[in-house]
């Protein structure tokens, strides 16, 4: 049977690909959005991290990316 990625690992891969589009740290996005430096790195390091959709909405707003880009698998 074929493994299912975990969807905060997708989650966190694709914060971190946008981020580093927008060319902002971990820090910066971090305190954009209030939250903890180790949170944003936890998240983007897909340790096993819940989030909250508002504050997935929060930082997709400060990516300027669509809250759905941070779903969908990278099929490389």
């Amino acid at each position: 049977m074929e493994q299912k990625t975990n969807i905060y690992n997708i989650i966190g891969k694709n914060i971190k690909k946008y981020r580093k589009q927008k060319g902002i740290t971990q820090r910066q996005l971090a305190e954009e959005n209030f939250l903890s430096d180790s949170f944003i790195a936890k998240l983007e390091s897909v340790t096993f991290q819940t989030i909250s959709i508002d504050t997935l909405e929060k930082i997709a707003i400060s990516l300027n990316v669509d809250i759905s880009k941070f779903f969908e698998e990278d099929d490389k």
